[in-house]
């Protein structure tokens, strides 16, 4: 098993930013992409970013240019930098962990961003 802990939420004004960060223990091994998806009432879930072992990336349309995801391979961390923050970013962010091998998605419990003034 995959245990993520998340911190980093919370209420925001518009053009602000914010820093999550989502710890992965447990059995990690074959654990190659970590990323953030979130879920904004009435909403599906969406990917936000995602990053592999090797540091590739993948971002969502609507944050490039405004997020950044990073990882410490060495603490097992994973961060998304939020940076001008607008009203549509109000959502519940989750961490997921994907193990490449096996197909296996790893759910953090959410974490909420609100951006309002």
């Amino acid at each position: 098993q995959v245990q993520l802990v998340e911190s980093g939420g919370g209420l925001v004004r518009p053009g602000g930013s914010l820093r999550l960060s989502c710890a992965a223990s447990g059995n990690i091994f074959g654990i190659n992409v970590m990323g953030w998806y979130r879920q904004a009432p009435g909403k599906e879930r969406e990917l936000v970013a995602r990053i592999s072992s090797f540091s590739g990336t993948n971002y969502a349309d609507s944050v490039k240019g405004r997020f950044t995801i990073s990882r410490d391979n060495a603490k097992n961390t994973v961060y998304l930098q939020m940076d001008s923050l607008k009203p549509e970013d109000t959502a519940v962010y989750y961490c997921n962990a994907l193990r490449t091998i096996t197909g296996t998605n790893y759910w953090g419990q959410g974490t909420q961003v609100t951006v309002s003034s």
